[in-house]
C-alpha cells in the first residue's frame, strides 16, 4: 500500500512512522526545518509506548511522490481549499483521501440520505472550493483521538490515545477502509472501521466546540476552564446546544456532558490547539468547529444562542489575529 502524507506535521508525521513500521510505502510531504530533520534522520517517535525512529522518505514535492493509493491530510482545514496543486498529483483513478481533521468537514452531507442529501455546508466549503479540490467521492473520515506535538524538528512526542476512527460517508465499511485500518493497526496504532463515523465526528466535536474558543478567548488550560464555576457552565450549555443539533440530525454521542468535563478536567494544564494557533500568530480553525454548528442549526431549526454568542466573539478574535 502506497501513503501520502500530505502535511507531516505531529500528527501527520506520527501516523507516517506507523505506517511504515507496519510496512507501507510511505511518503511524508512536510516543509522547512521539519522537512529538513525527517531527510536527514527519519522521524524520531517519543512515547511512554516505546520510542522508535522510522526513516521515511520526506520531501516537499508531491510530483516526487506520484499517485498514490491513500492521502493522509494532516493539513488544516483552513488550507484545504488552497491545496489543489499538492494533492493532484497524488492520485489516480481510485485515490482516497484521509482527512484527520477537527470539526464538520467538508464532506458531511455526501451520501448522508434523507431531506439534507448532497447539501453544502457553507462554514466549511464556501462556494464549493474545497470540493473542487478534494472531491467528497474520494473522501474517507478520520476522527483522530490521539495528542502529538513536535518536541523539534523531525522529533515526534506522543502525548496520550492512538485512536483514528475511520468510516465512509455512505455508511458501508469499505474495502479501502478496511485495508487502511489493517496497515494503522499494524503499525501500533488503533484504527475502528465505525458504520457511522458521524456519531464520532460529533463526540469528538463536543469538546473542540466548547473548549477551542473558550481557551482562545479566556487564554486558558483544559483544567483552568473546567474548575472556573462561570466558565464551566458556559462550556456545560454549549454542549447541550451541540448535542440538540446532532439529535436533530439523527447522531448519537453515547457520553453524557457530565463525563466530557470528567475527563476534559483530568486533561490537566493543556492547551489547545485553537489557544495554541492563537499565540503563534495562526489562524484559528474555528469555522469548522462553530461556525459549521452555528449553520447546521439553522438547517435543523435547533436554536443554539449560547454557540451564536460565542461564535461572534471568537470570530472577531480570528479576524484580529489573521490581520
Amino acid at each position: 500500500m502506497k501513503v501520502a502524507v500530505l502535511g507531516a506535521g505531529a500528527i501527520g508525521a506520527y501516523v507516517g512512522a506507523a505506517l511504515h513500521r507496519a510496512g507501507a510505502d510511505v511518503h511524508l510531504i512536510a516543509r522547512g526545518p521539519h522537512l529538513a530533520a525527517m531527510r536527514r534522520n527519519g522521524v524520531h517517535v517519543r512515547s511512554a509506548r516505546g520510542d522508535f525512529t522510522a526513516r521515511v522518505h520526506a520531501t516537499d514535492d508531491p510530483a516526487e511522490v506520484g499517485p498514490v493509493d491513500h492521502v493522509f491530510l494532516g493539513l488544516k482545514a483552513t488550507s484545504y481549499a488552497a491545496c489543489g496543486p499538492l494533492v493532484e498529483p497524488l492520485l489516480h483513478d481510485t485515490t482516497a483521501i484521509v482527512a484527520a481533521q477537527n470539526g464538520i468537514p467538508w464532506w458531511y452531507f455526501h451520501r448522508h440520505g434523507g431531506p439534507h442529501d448532497g447539501r453544502r455546508v457553507e462554514s466549511v466549503d464556501p462556494g464549493g472550493r474545497v470540493s473542487a479540490v478534494l472531491a467528497p467521492e474520494r473522501a474517507v473520515g478520520c476522527v483522530v483521538y490521539a495528542a502529538t506535538e513536535l518536541e523539534a524538528p523531525g522529533v515526534v512526542r506522543h502525548l496520550e490515545g492512538t485512536r483514528f476512527s475511520v468510516g465512509e460517508p455512505g455508511r458501508e465499511v469499505s474495502a479501502r477502509c478496511e485495508r487502511f485500518g489493517e496497515a494503522m493497526r499494524a503499525g501500533g496504532l488503533k484504527c475502528p472501521v465505525e458504520p457511522d463515523l458521524r456519531n464520532d465526528i460529533w463526540l469528538k466535536l463536543l469538546g473542540n466546540i466548547s473548549f477551542n474558543p473558550i481557551s482562545a478567548l479566556a487564554r486558558a488550560t483544559m483544567r483552568q476552564m473546567c474548575l472556573h464555576g462561570g466558565t464551566r457552565q458556559v462550556i456545560e450549555t454549549m454542549m447541550r446546544e451541540t448535542l440538540a443539533v446532532a439529535e436533530a440530525l439523527g447522531c448519537e454521542v453515547g457520553v453524557s456532558i457530565e463525563r466530557r468535563l470528567a475527563g476534559a478536567e483530568k486533561v490537566g494544564d493543556h492547551r489547545t490547539s485553537t489557544l495554541q494557533d492563537l499565540e503563534r500568530g495562526r489562524p484559528l480553525e474555528l469555522d469548522v468547529l462553530l461556525a459549521a454548528v452555528v449553520e447546521l442549526a439553522e438547517i435543523t431549526g435547533v436554536e443554539v444562542p449560547t454557540l451564536r454568542t460565542v461564535h461572534a466573539i471568537s470570530d472577531l478574535l480570528a479576524l484580529g489575529s489573521a490581520a
